[in-house]
């Protein structure tokens, strides 16, 4: 899969909010500097924005994690572990927005 362009909205609010998008800028810094190889740390990602329950956040941490190389069953299995956490009403809902990303 190719790298995808970002969502029309994040950038609208960039060109609205530059510093904001600084911001962004230099927390992506920080991350890359983690140990973790990118697809794994798209993984996490996933598995933070399924745990905070950001429907956006999910879409955009499947697209990257694609971009980085991880597979559809391994992007599932991320949901599959959140679960027993989330628990199922929660789980069914992050399922959901995956599918419509994958």
């Amino acid at each position: 899969m190719t790298k995808q362009e970002a969502p029309g909205s994040y950038r609208d609010f960039i060109e609205r909010f530059p510093e904001l998008g600084r911001a962004w800028e230099l927390a992506r810094d920080g991350e890359a500097k983690t140990r973790f190889d990118t697809k794994t740390k798209r993984l996490i990602k996933l598995a933070v924005a399924a745990g905070a329950l950001r429907e956006g956040g999910v879409h955009s941490a499947v697209r990257k994690a694609l971009d980085a190389g991880a597979s559809p069953d391994e992007i599932l299995d991320v949901v599959a572990l959140a679960a027993s956490t989330l628990g199922f009403p929660s789980s069914v809902a992050v399922y959901t927005w995956v599918r419509e990303a994958l």
